[in-house]
């Protein structure tokens, strides 16, 4: 399917042509051994798992989504209707015309909307709103936000300027620098180093400008040590092969190609860029020693196509051994995700949203939302929870309200902004005990949507107090999915802060 994955610090991402897969969930025994269905698993199957028609309407399938499907497949597309083969055709016209008629025989008129088993309690919850001066000469379009909290400041860009905004803990600009393009992720590394990834082309094209820049805190000096990358969007750090340097992982999502790459510290400081999986979608990677073998792994969603949640671990001799985690449709729209221990069992599970919401299915869709996946040992994830939430970007999770154990916090740019718009960000308060391991989140929908539509997120302690605090970053230029509605938040303030009261 084509996907518009909009992504900064995962969304302002991009467009990457590909089928929709998902499980055969829902479809019983004669559907799935179909003519249709078995004609969808043979030419869909070798980029991702044959999906289910419920997963869509019936409108959407045949106007939007099969005559994306069909150009994959070399078939020629007039008017969304009408089908013809040609010579570079990879199927047949009476192959295709029966997948089409699968599709449409089981697809159903209208999705059904998902309920959340509690709804969302509407109050503040620990936090209270900080806000900086609006710009009214200007509509928000920030692609970052960053806390640092060592020195109490914060970070934003936008699409607008491509500059790096510093700001201080009373929400005050205090510098301006100029970057090659807009910054879309901030990794506050280690020797007084920070990585700053530039996702260069924001459009869904495969032009290689995007770009990964340390700054020195020292002598302030930018220096690139990355460059022609097709659209990265997040920078993470480790030493992965002992010899005291530090290395990066970029994810660069690109379009119709991209890739995970290693980019490796040399003795004379440079940086050699090496391939770990060249696949377009790389959205978002976690470091760490997965195997507890003493040396530095990586985790990585990737979030077209073929998505889902794969492991490369450290073979010791520069390179990466690969396995896959989890899989998810495409029409899922994966987005984040964390590595945390939600139940206090010991073991880091999986929190994942799906959400991306801006391709040829621009519908809610009612499997968006949070997922837990808990780990049952040796790399084995088990979906124990879910949370409908439309259009679910970014999740994020801390200790927010300082009880021991790990709550969550949650945007949705794609959220139902004519009808529910404080699912735009929500606050989930952990419950779960040791004695008791079923999944106990209570859900806040606190009440920021009058100010921006959410679509970046950091959390940290940006006034020093101990606790964790919250910003989100407003943009408020186009991507509006809902038919005759107009933006009815504030479009001018760049970012706001969820200040923690906890202490």
């Amino acid at each position: 399917m084509l996907r518009l994955s909009f992504l900064p610090a995962l969304l302002l991402c991009a467009l990457l042509a590909s089928c929709s897969s998902e499980n055969n969930k829902g479809e019983n025994t004669n559907e799935m051994y179909s003519p249709g269905a078995q004609l969808s698993a043979k030419y869909c199957s070798s980029c991702h798992l044959p999906i289910s028609p419920e997963l869509l309407d019936k409108e959407t399938w045949k106007k939007r989504v099969l005559p994306a499907m069909a150009k994959q497949l070399g078939l020629e597309v007039w008017q969304n209707s009408a089908y013809y083969q040609n010579e570079r055709s990879a199927i047949s016209y009476a192959d295709w015309m029966t997948i089409v008629a699968y599709y449409d025989s089981l697809a159903p008129e209208h999705l059904k909307p998902a309920l959340a088993n509690k709804p969302p309690l509407k109050d503040w919850g620990l936090f209270k709103l900080k806000t900086p001066k609006p710009n009214p000469d200007q509509i928000a379009t920030t692609t970052l936000t960053a806390i640092d909290a060592a020195n109490g400041t914060l970070y934003t860009s936008d699409s607008e300027t491509g500059n790096l905004y510093k700001w201080n803990s009373d929400l005050k600009q205090v510098s301006s620098t100029p970057l090659p393009s807009p910054a879309v992720h901030i990794n506050f590394g280690v020797n007084k180093q920070t990585a700053i990834t530039c996702i260069g082309e924001m459009k869904a094209l495969d032009v290689p400008s995007g770009n990964v820049l340390l700054f020195n805190n020292s002598d302030k000096n930018l220096t690139s040590i990355a460059s022609n990358l097709l659209r990265p969007i997040q920078t993470v750090s480790a030493d992965f092969n002992k010899d005291g340097l530090n290395d990066y992982v970029t994810s660069s999502f690109g379009h119709n190609k991209g890739g995970l790459y290693l980019l490796t510290q040399k003795p004379d400081k440079t940086f050699q860029t090496v391939p770990i999986r060249e696949i377009t979608g790389a959205t978002q990677s976690i470091t760490g020693d997965f195997n507890a073998d003493g040396w530095m792994d990586i985790m990585t969603l990737f979030a077209n196509g073929d998505e889902g949640i794969w492991l490369f671990t450290n073979n010791k001799k520069g390179g990466f051994d690969t396995k896959n985690i989890l899989r998810f449709p495409p029409v899922y729209g994966s987005s984040s995700f964390q590595l945390a221990d939600m139940n206090k069992d010991g073991k880091l599970d999986i929190v994942y949203t799906a959400g991306d919401n801006s391709d040829y299915s621009r519908i809610l869709k009612p499997y968006h939302g949070i997922y837990i996946f808990t780990n049952s040992g040796n790399m084995n994830f088990e979906q124990t929870y879910f949370y409908p939430v439309n259009g679910a970007t970014k999740v994020l999770a801390t200790d927010f309200d300082m009880d021991g154990d790990i709550d969550l916090a949650t945007i949705a740019f794609f959220a139902d902004l004519k009808n529910n718009p404080e699912e735009g960000f929500m606050y989930f308060e952990n419950n779960t005990s040791t004695k008791n391991p079923t999944m106990n989140l209570t859900a806040h929908a606190i009440p920021v949507s009058q100010y921006g539509r959410w679509i970046c997120m950091d959390v940290s302690d940006i006034d020093g107090d101990g606790d964790p605090d919250i910003v989100l970053g407003n943009y408020s230029r186009g991507f509006m999915n809902e038919d005759n509605f107009k933006p009815n938040w504030g479009v001018d303030m760049p970012f706001v802060v969820l200040e923690n009261t906890k202490k």
